[in-house]
């Protein structure tokens, strides 16, 4: 289903009267050349200043103001369309008065409404040139052409205004979302598919331009305890605290993610060495951490930390740090261990 606003009617309800407002200009010209009769400057009130905000009314009050507001649409046009007979098809503020109307048309963002609202404003033509015997008079004088110069400049500034702000406002939107997609909601560090290719990046660049490259895999230890004894919503804390400490402690162009539950991953362009010290600089930290709503809750990690393999792609290093972890695990917890290049090259 189509997304329809139902505050359409107000974004409309300034372009309609500006629209409405300055096209009675070349229209007024034009009737004061042609010595039209009261009808005519009665319709001329009623559709160019009294229409716009009627038409508003009428939308604010329907039980939906959507399809009300694109009936309006189609009144504008049948509107339009009477008065290019009236005028005696006078070339140019015909022209301009059906090139505003339909421009409106797609402005509104409403689907092919443009498209449905040309029967109507030709229907329109054809119902009143019929009635004014379709008198025809194409030449437009020098007034004429000064009348309609305000309606082609406010008009289309005011429409490009209006799509520039709606363009700026998509974008804002679209930036918030890509930052939504990159970063974890629950602790900010980047989310699983954005380190990925993050880390990817790191790892060719090791390869091509012998990058050094680190990668750290860490969790929570007895983080389910936690959970269970606890609460999920401690849980959730001592996550964003672990990740509070990984921007605190590693370095800033570190690239840190999280896999999923309590399991953090880190791609560092150092040597193991000067990982290995930051692992520990981390785990010390994460260590000495206090909850004071929660006394007695300590926690700490388990780290494993692996070298590129010499062959193989992401997956193969995160193997080679799930291993590293896996032995840190079984070695009692709380502990750093790091396979040694020969091993990362034949880890599982």
């Amino acid at each position: 289903m189509s997304f329809r606003p139902r505050y359409l009617h107000r974004l409309t309800y300034p372009f309609r009267v500006l629209g409405m407002g300055l096209a009675a200009l070349p229209i007024g010209v034009v009737l004061y050349d042609l010595q039209a009769g009261w009808p005519a400057w009665t319709w001329l009130v009623l559709s160019c200043g009294i229409w716009p905000h009627l038409a508003y009314l009428w939308a604010r009050r329907s039980a939906d103001p959507y399809a009300a507001e694109a009936r309006n649409f189609l009144i504008d046009s049948i509107l339009a369309g009477s008065w290019v007979p009236m005028m005696h098809f006078n070339l140019l503020p015909s022209a301009v008065l059906v090139i505003v109307v339909t421009a409106d048309k797609v402005n509104s963002g409403i689907p092919r409404l443009w498209l449905r609202a040309l029967p109507a404003m030709l229907l329109a033509t054809l119902v009143v040139g019929m009635a004014t015997g379709f008198e025809v008079d194409l030449a437009s004088r020098t007034a004429v052409i000064l009348a309609c110069l305000p309606i082609l400049a406010i008009h289309t500034l005011a429409v490009s205004s209006n799509i520039y702000r709606l363009m700026r406002r998509v974008q804002a939107q679209n930036l918030q979302l890509e930052e939504m997609t990159r970063r974890d909601g629950l602790t900010g560090v980047d989310s699983r598919g954005h380190w990925e290719q993050q880390a990817r990046r790191l790892l060719q660049r090791h390869r091509e331009e012998s990058v050094p490259a680190s990668l750290l895999l860490l969790d929570i230890d007895h983080f389910k305890t936690i959970n269970d004894r606890h609460g999920h919503g401690v849980g959730d804390d001592v996550l964003r605290a672990l990740a509070q400490r990984m921007r605190d402690t590693l370095p800033a162009d570190g690239i840190r993610g999280r896999l999923g539950g309590d399991e953090f991953v880190v791609a560092l362009a150092l040597p193991t060495d000067q990982a290995l010290a930051h692992a520990e600089r981390l785990r010390a930290a994460v260590q000495a951490l206090e909850f004071p709503d929660q006394p007695g809750l300590e926690i700490s990690i388990s780290v494993g930390l692996a070298a590129p393999p010499a062959a193989g792609d992401l997956r193969a290093w995160l193997e080679a740090a799930d291993a590293a972890l896996y032995r840190a695990k079984h070695g009692g917890r709380n502990r750093t261990e790091q396979l040694q290049p020969r091993e990362t090259s034949h880890a599982p």
